[in-house]
């Protein structure tokens, strides 16, 4: 947990570094903002307390960091309020254990800084809460609504942390309870690891990567502090690797690669400094140092009790110092496997006008999963050209009775126009879906600086509608970009649609398209088929009452039909710029002849 001499050395931080000194005194800030806000009630949305649970972890961590540095009484006063609140709860809504384990992490970490100013009445209040609220709703694995014990995604990492958590804080007065709770921790805590292997790439994209490596993170700093050790979890396969890839899938314009459920708006988040501190790679935080700037000067406005910024006081124990700005010293072209396998490409890690490409393989079927493989992003001259829209709010599709978790080949889940084929930047056959269950690997990858490449293969996405589907990437000269599509085995005259999403003004003259954002410019050329021509339609969802609509963006695509032969050979060539793009042709060389094959993947 927390020990004295973690405040003592924050106190050091604070003298050392002045921007270290600045953070604190805006979580001050933040703090004497809530001091005469009311606690928090119980209030569920939907079938959720989640909001009601986050808020509780960014109130309480930043009353307790403030009480901890400053020795103000009302920050402890209020600390205390909030959690005695929460113990006055008929339950954390164990029916969605997430709840169950953010309001376990707000209490036990509130009840471990200040246990030693909390009144002896109040410690027992909140320790009966940990125990009775937090503890024993997820005792029994076998329960219902505790499958995430086994689950392979983030679900099993924030649930195990926070019962950790508070296994750790009642451990004194609890003692069976703690060790039967650590136990289970240690002997299902693989599962929500499992997604890391090989390469930390997350197959559940950046943000729910910040989620579930966050609450990892406090799982293991608890352990270390608490008991000495991390039981070796840190070292399973892929996980402090992971630590480069939300710097890899975050373009120049501090936008992510936002595949899945997920945003593409950057965050500044202390989970980075943990790893960059344990690996002493200051590094890691190029962007983190970015957004913290931001924060700091009030032009990207957080408040702490929303998810994005509730774990902002762990910034403060977790971070070495906050002055080194060393720049990033990585490859241009970088490739990850794992259950969604990724490859990005960009010219420069210092150029904030650079391009950058980034391409994804996968399942639909994989935790928060769309049926985007093959898709891309890119972004040249400080602009985001191909967007991926993210997901839509649950509640908002919940509310409604859809059946968001429904991931079959005709479940309802399908039907959300942000998570189908329909709007992301692919191709779909005859206007299907992909093949829910279907998977895409990358099968060939090169960073050669004269042509680096990719391929992925999306047979399997296409299994009932053509017998094989590769797609190319090539980074050519001039920040020019080659994207080959092969397909056979389609049907003759079926339509081929291949999309690129974008919020830019387009403009199409056949075969030609130019997007324009401000003053910037990005041209698109249909190189094969020649017969071939592009139109521009808004990306408007069907017109069902559950699809969220999507003002300002735009699907430029090329609906081609597949000849007698059933082959169809789509080459499109993208480059940023003013600079006329004039018509012109490419060997058609097959993407399998591009490079040698990478190895499959280990099991």
């Amino acid at each position: 947990m927390a020990s004295e001499s973690t405040w003592q050395e924050v106190l050091a931080k604070k003298q050392q570094s002045p921007t270290f000194a600045r953070f604190l005194e805006k979580l001050e800030s933040e703090a004497r903002t809530l001091i005469s806000v009311p606690p928090l009630g119980y209030h569920k949305t939907g079938r959720r307390l989640l909001w009601v649970s986050r808020s509780a972890v960014g109130r309480i961590l930043v009353l307790a960091l403030g009480y901890r540095v400053t020795g103000d009484e009302p920050f402890k006063v209020r600390a205390e309020q909030e959690m005695l609140a929460a113990a006055a709860f008929p339950d954390w809504n164990p029916d969605h254990f997430l709840d169950v384990a953010e309001m376990t992490t707000a209490v036990a970490l509130g009840y471990d800084w200040l246990y030693d100013a909390l009144s002896p009445a109040s410690r027992g209040i909140i320790r009966k809460a940990i125990v009775e609220k937090g503890l024993k709703a997820g005792l029994d694995p076998q329960a219902s609504y505790n499958r995430w014990y086994t689950g392979e995604n983030n679900w099993n990492q924030v649930c195990l942390a926070g019962l950790a958590l508070g296994a750790l804080a009642v451990a004194e007065d609890e003692p069976e309870l703690a060790e039967q709770i650590l136990t289970q921790v240690r002997t299902y805590n693989f599962h929500g690891m499992k997604p890391y292997a090989p390469d930390g790439v997350y197959p559940e994209g950046p943000t729910y990567w910040g989620y579930g490596t966050t609450y990892e993170v406090i799982l293991l700093a608890a352990l270390e502090s608490a008991l000495g050790t991390d039981w070796n979890l840190s070292q399973s396969p892929g996980f402090m690797a992971t630590a480069d890839y939300p710097l890899q899938v975050t373009g120049p314009t501090g936008l992510a690669f936002n595949y899945s459920d997920c945003d593409e708006a950057g965050c500044l988040e202390p989970v980075f400094f943990w790893f960059a501190r344990r690996l002493r790679k200051p590094d890691i935080l190029t962007f983190q140092h970015k957004y913290l700037a931001q924060y700091l000067a009030g032009e990207k406005p957080l408040t702490i009790g929303d998810s994005a910024s509730r774990f902002l006081p762990l910034l403060a124990v977790w971070a070495s110092e906050l002055e080194d700005h060393t720049p990033p010293n990585r490859p241009l072209a970088w490739h990850g496997e794992g259950i969604n396998p990724l490859v990005v490409f960009r010219s420069s890690w210092s150029d904030d006008d650079a391009l950058f490409v980034a391409l994804k393989g996968g399942s639909a079927s994989v935790t928060h999963g769309h049926m985007d493989a093959g898709s891309f992003v890119l972004e040249a001259d400080g602009v985001r050209w191909a967007v991926d829209l993210g997901a839509q709010d649950y509640e908002s599709l919940e509310s409604r009775n859809i059946n968001l978790w429904n991931d079959a080949q005709d479940g309802e889940r399908w039907k959300v126009f942000r998570l189908n084929n329909f709007s992301h930047n692919t191709l779909t056959i005859s206007g299907q879906l992909h093949q829910a269950r279907g998977r895409a690997g990358i099968t060939r990858f090169s960073d050669g600086a004269g042509a680096p490449h990719a391929v992925v293969e999306l047979t399997e996405i296409f299994s009932e509608r053509a017998a094989k589907v590769v797609r190319g990437f090539k980074i050519l000269p001039d920040r020019k970009v080659l994207i080959q599509d092969e397909l056979e085995g389609v049907t003759p005259n079926d339509l081929v649609q291949w999309t690129f999403v974008t919020r830019a003004e387009v403009g199409v003259d056949g075969r030609h398209a130019v997007l324009r954002q401000g003053n910037k410019t990005l041209r698109i050329f249909l190189a094969a088929p020649e017969d071939g021509a592009f139109e521009v339609i808004p990306c408007d969802p069907p017109d069902d009452g559950f699809n969220a609509p999507n003002p300002g963006v735009s699907l430029l695509r090329a609906q081609l039909p597949a000849p007698e032969s059933g082959r169809l050979l789509i080459q499109v060539l993208i480059q940023p710029g003013e600079k006329p793009l004039s018509d012109q042709t490419f060997a058609s060389t097959p993407c399998e002849n591009w490079s040698d094959p990478l190895p499959p993947p280990a099991n």
